[in-house]
C-alpha cells in the first residue's frame, strides 16, 4: 500500500506561538500523523530575518524570508505573525492558491474576517482560528457547530487573562491597581506597553469575534463599546465585596429583542458579578466563557487564556482538523456573519447599577437623590450609608433594578450638579 502524501503546512511567525507550534509538530509528529492518516511535514517558517538569535530549536534550513514562495507550495498556512494588512495579504495568497488557513490573530479576523471568510467560500478553502478568542479554551468551534441548531442570547466572558489576575489580585489580596499591575508584569502577563489589555482593546476585538460568531452578524472592534480597568478602585472593590459581589472585565454580547426587532450589543467594562456566579470563581490569568442558549441554556467554557503552549494547543488543534479534511475530502464549514442585524448603542442598553456618592451629611439628602433617580425612571433597589473622614459628608451606595444606561447618565450628570452631592465616586454596571 502507497504511503500517504504528506500535508505541507507553512508557519508564517516563529515567536512564543510559532515555536511552540513547530516544536509540537515535530515532537509528536507520528501521533499526528496517525489522527490525520497522514504526515504532517512542515514546509518552511517565515520569518523577518533568518540570522536573528531565537530562543526557538526550529532548523536553520526551514527559517525563510520567502513569503510567497512558502505559501504557494504549502497544503495549509498557519498564520502566527500578528499585524493585519501584511497577515492579510499573505492569508489572501493562500487562500486563492486552494490552501487551508490557521490563525490565531483576532485583530485581523475582527476587522477583515468578511472578505477572508469570503475568498475562502469561493474558492472551497477552509479558514480555522480557534486560538483566536482565548486560546486553549474551545469557543470557536461550539459557536460555529454545537450551537448551530440553537439560538444563542447571550456570551459573557473573561477573555483577558492579564486584567483578570490584576483585578483577582485586588480582590482577593486586597492589592492596589499599579502594584497588581506592577506584578502582572514581572510574571510576564502585561506587555511593557500594557495599554491593549488595560484599555480593554483586547477583549473588544475577542467580543467582536463571539458577538459574530454567535449572532451571524458582522460586528467589528469599532461596534464594541469599550471601558479598561484604570477606573477600578480599591473602595470599589470593597463596595462590591460588601455586597456580595466581584468586579471582572466582561466582554459582553447580547441578543436584544424589541417589538418583533432584533438587535446586537457588544460591549467591554468592568461590571459586577454575583459572589456565587460561576465567572466570579476564574482566577489568575484565566479565561471563561459562559453562553446563554435559548434551548441549550446556560454553559461555561473554563481555561488557560493567554500563553505560548495553551494557544499552540489550540492551533495544533485546528491544524489537524484542517489536515483530515485535506486526507478525507468533504466540504468545510464557512463562517456566516450576513445577518446584517443592527448593533444597540450603549446608551440604550439596560442593566442594574451599583452607584456610591459622596454627599453632604444633612436631612433631606437622601430624599434629594432617591427624587433624582426616580425622575429619571430610576428604581432604588438598595441603599447604604456610611460615615465619611469628613464629619460633614456621608458615604452612599446605591444598588439599583434594570434601568437604561442614558437615563442612568441623566442622573449621574443631574447628581453632580445637585448642591449636597460632592462626587459620584463611581458608577458600576451590573452583569449576570
Amino acid at each position: 500500500m502507497a504511503e500517504a502524501r504528506p500535508i505541507r503546512v507553512a508557519l508564517l511567525g516563529a515567536g512564543s506561538v510559532g515555536s511552540q507550534v513547530a516544536r509540537l509538530m515535530h515532537e509528536h509528529a507520528e501521533e499526528l500523523a496517525e489522527r490525520v492518516g497522514s504526515p504532517l511535514e512542515l514546509a518552511g517558517v517565515l520569518v523577518r530575518d533568518v540570522n536573528a538569535k531565537r530562543d526557538s530549536d526550529i532548523p536553520a534550513e526551514l527559517l525563510t524570508t520567502e513569503a510567497d514562495a512558502l505559501i504557494h507550495s504549502s497544503d495549509i498556512v498557519v498564520e502566527l505573525m500578528g499585524g493585519i494588512e501584511t497577515a492579510k495579504e499573505y492569508l489572501l495568497t493562500a487562500l486563492r492558491t486552494g490552501a487551508d488557513v490557521v490563525t490565531a490573530n483576532k485583530a485581523l479576523l475582527s476587522e477583515a474576517g468578511n472578505e477572508l471568510f469570503d475568498v475562502a467560500e469561493r474558492v472551497g478553502a477552509q479558514l480555522y482560528f480557534e486560538a483566536a478568542v482565548a486560546a486553549a479554551i474551545p469557543i470557536v468551534r461550539p459557536l460555529q457547530e454545537s450551537f448551530a441548531g440553537d439560538r444563542l442570547q447571550r456570551v459573557l466572558g473573561i477573555v483577558n487573562g492579564s486584567t483578570n489576575f490584576i483585578l483577582d489580585q485586588m480582590d482577593r489580596f486586597g492589592t492596589s491597581l499599579e502594584s497588581a499591575m506592577a506584578e502582572a508584569r514581572e510574571l510576564g502577563f502585561l506587555e511593557a506597553d500594557p495599554t491593549l489589555d488595560i484599555e480593554g482593546y483586547d477583549a473588544a476585538q475577542k467580543a467582536a469575534l463571539l458577538a459574530s460568531l454567535a449572532f451571524h452578524t458582522l460586528v467589528t472592534p469599532e461596534d464594541v463599546y469599550r471601558e479598561g480597568i484604570t477606573g477600578v478602585t480599591s473602595e470599589l472593590i470593597a463596595d462590591a465585596k460588601s455586597n456580595g459581589y466581584v468586579v471582572k472585565l466582561l466582554a459582553i454580547a447580547d441578543r436584544i429583542e424589541e417589538d418583533g426587532q432584533e438587535r446586537v450589543s457588544a460591549r467591554v467594562h468592568p461590571a459586577l458579578i454575583p459572589a456565587d456566579h460561576p465567572l466570579a470563581a476564574v482566577h489568575g490569568g484565566n479565561n471563561a466563557v459562559f453562553v446563554h442558549a435559548e434551548f441549550s441554556g446556560d454553559l461555561m467554557f473554563y481555561g488557560a487564556g493567554a500563553g505560548g503552549v495553551p494557544t499552540a494547543a489550540a492551533v495544533l488543534g485546528d491544524l489537524v482538523t484542517a489536515a483530515r479534511r485535506r486526507v478525507l475530502g468533504g466540504p468545510g464549514l464557512v463562517s456566516t456573519w450576513d445577518q446584517r442585524l443592527d448593533i444597540l448603542n450603549i446608551a440604550e442598553i439596560e442593566t442594574k447599577y451599583l452607584v456610591r456618592i459622596e454627599v453632604t451629611d444633612a436631612p433631606g439628602v437622601l430624599a434629594s437623590i432617591a427624587r433624582i433617580l426616580s425622575d429619571k425612571g430610576i428604581s432604588v433597589a438598595t441603599l447604604n450609608q456610611s460615615a465619611s473622614a469628613n464629619p460633614s459628608r456621608a458615604t452612599i451606595i446605591i444598588g439599583t433594578h434594570r434601568a437604561q444606561e442614558a437615563s442612568m447618565r441623566a442622573a449621574v450628570t443631574e447628581l453632580t450638579n445637585s448642591d449636597s452631592v460632592f462626587e459620584v465616586t463611581s458608577v458600576t454596571r451590573v452583569e449576570a
